[in-house]
């Protein structure tokens, strides 16, 4: 817990922004339609067989969630794409955003309201010490 308030990983925090998307899009529930039921690729294909090369699936893969830093390779693509970690690819995201990420000006009212409450509570500190 010490060390807590002493470091910081940006990767941990791009590794726990996926989980929680993920939790997140879990919580909105599954869509259930013919198309996500897969009726036609069952009558298709017929029980029993192989669905998960057909484009019904793959066009449906995502639905659940669509994480950033866990991937949904088989093993064998893993290592033809490279092998990387969870922690690598948060590396490389932490990068990719420190590099590229425009911080967004405070619009001017919004400041001024801030500057406003944060005046209002040192005043009402001030008044009381």
């Amino acid at each position: 817990m010490l060390e807590l308030g002493v470091t910081f990983s940006m990767e941990q925090l791009v590794i726990d922004n996926d989980i929680i998307a993920m939790e997140k899009k879990a919580m909105e529930g599954v869509l259930i339609n013919e198309e996500t039921l897969a009726v036609e690729a069952i009558k298709e294909i017929g029980v029993g067989n192989d669905f998960l090369a057909h484009p019904s699936t793959m066009n449906n893969i995502e639905l659940a969630s669509d994480p950033q830093v866990f991937d949904r390779y088989m093993i064998g693509d893993w290592r033809a794409a490279g092998s990387k970690s969870a922690v690598d690819v948060a590396h490389d995201i932490v990068e990719y955003v420190m590099k590229n990420h425009v911080v967004k000006p405070i619009p001017e009212d919004a400041l001024k309201k801030m500057k406003e409450i944060v005046k209002k509570a040192d005043d009402a500190f001030n008044k009381n010490r």
